[in-house]
């Protein structure tokens, strides 16, 4: 439309220097152009919306309930904070928000309509925050990333003393040594100086962490404002293959002075921590089960978003009740949408989100244009066999309860359809999708043969819409 006013413009200054005049059709339609452009903003996606984990307490919405208990859990003299849920739920980001709270910062819970619950002398943390990743295969590679962390804003290292640092679990190496490893940095004057010692961490890293977490609370007492105690924040803690001691461990160290914070993806916490027997008295407080949001919290996302462009973006609240049903309630997918839509609405030099902008952003994302990384899942899963694509549409269109089947899809729900859709071979088709080569796209409900789900809520959003 304002490419037209351009046009529209030129136009006009030329037929008016020849003594030409425009109809008034021409002119109403030019003022009508005039005026969009007049108006219009270039927004930029990425200030209202974000696929990344939210940190900031004024971008998160949502979750009074279990800022709640997280904020009853820091205050108890002994508690393990858990987090658990499906992916793109919003685990990572409330885990973020748990950590504010733990420094003494409650302006989430203001946010929340929760600043009664603050207590008059709140419990205030150091805080170490770390997120995991699929080559920690045990306690002893968990416990060996911790204590070589040195995050100037979340690590272990940046709290602990440099005397600290050269425990007896340390041995001296020379630099030719192959087996030197480890930087550890000094945090004295200059902050920069650098000793490398051997790997010999490995030897002993569960009482390397024990002194590492002990002496942090003492030392830095001495010299910053005095702080209750230290929680470990532990991210993405699923990932890790072999859990086992894990529990025990976190039972043994936890104190009024220490404490735990883990968040990962699973449907309950046995399926989280395998020794969780060892734990289960200490979460009475830190329950923290995150499920897909509700209209009300979807529904914020997009009205902070607006907050945050001043006013000068809309969405039509027709376009937001769309957004929840298509995303399932799952903030990540939400998100992404909404920065779609943003963009469109750039492209259409109009900063109203209107059922048109959505249904443009719709149309790309059943064309596969609109989101690469999930169009790459997407396409691997389904690889070149269109009836393995109607399949997994299928089973993505099936309710989540299927034959009193809870949480899973029953392939026996969808076979016939799949027969009249004339999807030869169905049961060839299913491998590929639950080979991790591919993804997987499904897993298998454990003890309900022929049942899976998808591994990733979100993968499934995108399938409905994928034609």
């Amino acid at each position: 439309m304002w490419l037209e006013y351009e046009i529209l413009t030129k136009s006009l200054l030329t037929r008016n220097a020849v003594g030409y005049m425009l109809s008034a059709q021409a002119l109403a339609h030019f003022q009508k152009a005039k005026n969009l452009k007049d108006h219009f903003v270039l927004l930029d996606p990425e200030v209202g919306f974000t696929s990344s984990v939210i940190i900031q307490p004024d971008r998160f919405v949502g979750r009074a309930d279990l800022i709640q208990n997280s904020m009853r859990a820091i205050n108890a003299s002994s508690s393990l904070i858990t987090v658990f849920g499906k992916r793109g739920v919003g685990k990572s980001s409330l885990l973020r928000q748990i950590q504010l709270i733990a420094t003494g910062d409650y302006e989430i819970a203001q946010r929340s309509g929760l600043a009664h619950m603050v207590p008059n002398k709140p419990r205030k943390y150091y805080t170490v925050f770390y997120t995991c990743d699929s080559q920690i295969s045990d306690i002893n590679d968990l416990l060996l990333r911790l204590c070589t962390d040195t995050d100037p804003e979340d690590g272990l290292l940046r709290l602990v003393p440099d005397k600290g640092k050269e425990l007896t679990e340390f041995s001296r190496s020379n630099e030719e040594n192959a087996s030197v490893d480890l930087k550890i940095l000094k945090w004295g004057g200059k902050g920069q100086d650098a000793e490398k010692y051997s790997s010999n961490l490995r030897s002993d890293a569960v009482q390397t962490f024990r002194n590492f977490c002990s002496s942090v609370v003492e030392h830095n007492n001495k010299w910053w404002k005095k702080r209750d105690g230290l929680i470990i924040f532990l991210d993405e803690f699923d990932v890790i293959s072999d859990k086992s001691g894990i529990g025990s461990l976190i039972k043994s160290l936890s104190s009024s002075r220490l404490k735990f914070a883990i968040s990962g993806i699973a449907d309950d916490l046995s399926s989280l921590i395998e020794d969780h027997g060892s734990v289960e008295r200490l979460i009475e407080q830190g329950y923290a089960h995150v499920t897909p949001m509700n209209i009300e919290e979807t529904a914020l996302i997009f009205r902070r978003a607006c907050e945050f462009y001043d006013g000068q973006l809309t969405f039509e609240d027709s376009v937001v009740e769309k957004i929840f049903e298509i995303s399932m309630g799952y903030p990540y997918f939400s998100q992404l949408i909404g920065k779609r839509c943003v963009e469109e609405g750039n492209a259409n030099g109009t900063n109203e989100i209107t059922q048109s902008i959505l249904q443009s952003v719709l149309d790309e994302i059943s064309a596969g244009r609109a989101f690469p990384h999930l169009e790459r899942k997407y396409k691997m899963a389904v690889g070149a066999s269109d009836g393995r694509a109607m399949l997994l549409t299928l089973l993505a269109e099936e309710n989540v309860s299927i034959d009193d089947v809870e949480g899973g899809i029953s392939l026996k729900a969808v076979r016939n359809i799949a027969q009249d859709l004339q999807i030869e071979f169905m049961d060839q088709l299913v491998p590929r999708l639950i080979d991790k080569k591919y993804g997987p796209a499904l897993v298998r409900v454990q003890d309900q043969r022929g049942t899976y789900e998808f591994l990733d809520p979100v993968l499934r959003a995108y399938v409905r819409l994928r034609k």
